[in-house]
């Protein structure tokens, strides 16, 4: 199993520092949570029957003209490989491991390809996975060029899989209005913006033929009663989307100029920033010290948002002593 942000517990054991000690950024999940409202009386009892309720709330949110609903686009990243013939596949990278490994796991030929050389390889794979933007650099590609690939792929029976679980701050560069043609594939994630994670529920559009493919695969009651109602208010409040969009432009602008007053060039998105080097475990360490847990690679490091006031002078005290080094920025 790879290893993803959020894994506090192994912080907790590492330095046997309580959770309440710990400020976590390993993550880009919005630290400030739609709040959940009350579930009907029946939401544990009854067995989770498809919400119409939700897929509409889902469709006038995302602009897509058919969803499946699923429990969180992991679900659909592991299920989707096995509904194709063995494929040569192109993932771009650094991007989301979990890509990468579970078209490797359905015995698919993988290859990891820089964004700037993808449309050089456009031509010579079955499959093109894109995470737009990108996590973790926060790269983009722009919708009409992403259109014209995935019509390039699908005249000769091929996939362009655009990940837009970090799409939800620029709903403008999406590509989920588009999928009714063949060959484009989008996920989008409910956990991210909505800071939600934990509800494990997630979209992907698509045609709808291979939806219900992808549907038959998956099985029956995939999304729980409780996520199929919280995930129906959250998608249906305009005003706590447009609210929280101005805040974490907010954010995330403060955090690349709290990085830049500290010596680090950084790029992202709102949810979190990412900047290359080769000392990420020794910043990592410095952080852990503090008590303040991060996300790093072999490649760089990223950080997420602090929650609250308190988060964001902890972080800033903590980067005034971090050992930045010249090679580090």
């Amino acid at each position: 199993m790879l290893e993803h942000g959020g894994n506090l517990h192994d912080a907790i054991l590492r330095y046997g520092r309580p959770r309440s000690d710990w400020l976590d950024l390993s993550t880009g999940i919005n630290p400030q949570a739609y709040p959940v409202p009350q579930l009907a009386a029946d939401a544990w009892h009854r067995l989770p029957e498809p919400s119409t309720a939700l897929l509409e709330a889902a469709q006038a949110y995302y602009g897509a003209p058919q969803l499946l609903p699923v429990a969180g686009t992991q679900a659909a990243i592991q299920a989707l490989p096995r509904l194709r013939a063995h494929s040569r596949v192109v993932i771009a990278a650094p991007s989301y491991a979990e890509h990468s490994y579970q078209w490797r796991q359905a015995g698919h030929d993988v290859r990891e390809v820089a964004y700037d050389q993808l449309e050089a390889e456009l031509d010579s794979c079955d499959v093109m996975s894109i995470c737009n933007p990108n996590n973790p650099t926060g790269e983009r590609i722009a919708p009409e060029i992403l259109l014209q690939w995935a019509e390039r792929l699908a005249a000769r029976g091929g996939w362009l899989i655009v990940d837009e679980a970090f799409g939800d701050t620029t709903p403008t560069h999406s590509v989920a209005a588009y999928t009714a043609q063949k060959g484009l594939i989008v996920f989008r994630s409910v956990g991210k913006f909505f800071g939600l994670a934990g509800l494990r529920l997630g979209f992907v559009a698509a045609h709808a033929d291979l939806l219900q493919q992808l549907a038959d695969l998956l099985g029956p009651w995939t999304v729980s009663g409780p996520a199929q109602q919280i995930g129906s208010t959250a998608l249906s409040d305009a005003d706590w989307q447009d609210a929280m969009r101005l805040q974490l432009h907010a954010s995330g602008t403060r955090l690349q100029q709290l990085l830049s007053v500290h010596g680090i060039q950084a790029n992202g998105t709102e949810l979190f920033q990412y900047w290359p080097t080769l000392h990420s475990a020794e910043f990592a360490e410095h952080m852990a010290q503090h008590g303040i847990w991060i996300r790093i690679f072999s490649h760089g490091v990223r950080l997420g948002l602090p929650p609250d006031e308190a988060g964001w002078q902890r972080l800033q005290q903590a980067l005034a002593s971090a050992p930045i080094t010249q090679e580090m920025k």
